[in-house]
């Protein structure tokens, strides 16, 4: 059987998926609206040349979509660190890292800085201890853990030390005696209050 040769001269469009309206809307409209997902895929008929996607001229949209295809980095000058994204576990490594002048008294860290933001851009990395901290400054494979939080969980010093500040702060807020049951009515929280000071 012969084939049907292709015709010669046509233009290729491509098999748009048709989208289907969930508000109900009748079969009759022009261009339906597409979802979300289909977002980045479907393109309206008004952008499309010859059935192909071309870029737009004017510059605002050219340097709009430049800017969301640049990966978030950190530029040249710190050799296009990359921005992390963040996970929970990391989080909490971060928000240690800031509060890391309160968890030892006998060890003073530089301030941080006076913003309480997480930081953007930062790498994560595993210590190497060299063979000659074999005894002397080296985790043993039990004291070795998977985030930073976990080791400090773990470790008995800090666990004391948290332990006995817990004590005294709750001491020194909490009245002395059974003054506090004694004394009735609206002034009995401010007494209180006063005795804590």
């Amino acid at each position: 059987m012969p084939e049907a040769a292709a015709p010669i001269g046509l233009s290729w469009a491509p098999n748009l998926p048709s989208l289907a309206t969930t508000s109900g809307g009748s079969k009759s409209d022009p261009a339906p609206k597409p979802s979300t997902a289909q977002g980045s895929i479907w393109k309206p008929a008004s952008e499309l040349v010859d059935g192909l996607f071309v870029p737009p001229t004017d510059p605002r949209k050219v340097n709009k979509l430049a800017r969301k295809s640049v990966k978030d980095t950190t530029g040249k000058g710190w050799f296009d660190m990359p921005a992390p994204s963040i996970t929970p576990e990391l989080k909490k490594d971060l928000e240690i890292l800031q509060l890391r002048h309160v968890m030892d008294p006998k060890r003073h860290f530089k301030r941080a800085g006076k913003s309480k933001a997480l930081p953007r851009y930062f790498q994560v990395g595993t210590v190497v201890e060299p063979a000659s901290e074999f005894y002397s400054g080296r985790l043993t494979k039990r004291e070795r853990k998977t985030t930073l939080v976990d080791e400090l969980l773990s470790d008995q010093s800090l666990k004391s030390y948290r332990k006995r500040k817990v004590r005294e702060i709750q001491e020194s807020r909490t009245p002395g005696g059974n003054q506090k049951w004694k004394n009735k009515g609206k002034q009995t929280l401010k007494r209180a209050k006063d005795r804590r000071k």
